[in-house]
């Protein structure tokens, strides 16, 4: 929401304030993005490391965002709905081992391919979006976000970048140590596969995911007018400080008033 709140109030509504805090906004996404990357690499809490990988990913979002550069808003727009599949997806992957075992501890698992292989090729798919493997949703928002952002500021592109190869550490790290590996853990010899219920709800998200990552150009080309317009607008804006959105609004309310002894 309020990476939304930005796209569509404080963007076209407020161009000048934007383009002044520009600068803070690149920073803190860099700070989101490098800092809750090493934070998730620190975390024994499979739910905790996906809840800050999912801030690091935001910091992407507002980082492209701020660039005002087409593949920058696009990949930000992309990867805003990428997250909201990728994430979640995520999430229900520990809620189905969190069923059966009622621990969420990365330590209490391990050699789970060797009893739920379908479980393991449905983490794989989504660990691998995450990370931003080409392919799958991941990898179009994050490309294009770079794009931009090295449009932007080549620091900027710098740094976010090295977000990328953290993500693929700790994202990896967690698979390997739950999936991979020998069962020697004697509570998980008889847990249980997916089932029909669980393929249900994953299917259509894989779908999705893959859709997003073979054939992007079916929702780009959706949103490429709109993102075009915003920013030929905050252009115009910035150029003409009277012609912004926020101007031409207080000038309709001025004249929207009632002059002093008119018609009562």
């Amino acid at each position: 929401m309020g990476a939304y709140g930005f796209l569509r109030f404080s963007l076209p509504m407020l161009p000048d304030a934007s383009s002044l805090f520009t600068p803070l906004i690149y920073t803190l996404s860099i700070v989101a993005v490098i800092y809750t990357s090493l934070v998730a690499l620190a975390q024994e809490d499979m739910k905790k490391l996906i809840a800050y990988s999912s801030v690091a990913h935001m910091g992407f979002v507002t980082a492209g965002m701020f660039t005002l550069t087409q593949q920058g808003v696009e990949g930000s727009i992309f990867q805003m709905l990428s997250h909201g599949v990728v994430s979640g997806a995520l999430f229900l992957c520990v809620g189905v081992v969190y069923d059966r075992m009622h621990t969420r501890e990365i330590a209490r698992y391990g050699g789970l391919v060797n009893r739920m292989p379908r479980y393991a090729a449905t983490f794989m798919v989504f660990t691998l979006a995450s990370v931003g493997l080409p392919g799958t949703s991941g990898f179009v928002g994050e490309f294009l976000v770079m794009i931009g952002s090295f449009q932007a500021n080549t620091w900027l592109a710098f740094l976010i970048t090295t977000g990328i190869i953290l993500g693929a550490a700790y994202m990896l790290w967690l698979y390997r140590r739950v999936i991979f590996g020998k069962l020697t853990k004697p509570d998980l010899a008889n847990i249980l596969d997916l089932n029909p219920r669980e393929i249900l709800a994953f299917v259509p998200l894989i779908l999705v995911v893959l859709w997003m990552g073979i054939y992007p150009s079916s929702f780009l080309d959706v949103m490429a007018p709109s993102v075009e317009r915003l920013i030929g607008q905050h252009k115009a804006a910035l150029k003409d400080p009277d012609g912004s959105w926020w101007h031409r609004l207080g000038r309709q309310l001025a004249l929207a008033e009632p002059t002093p002894g008119g018609a009562r």
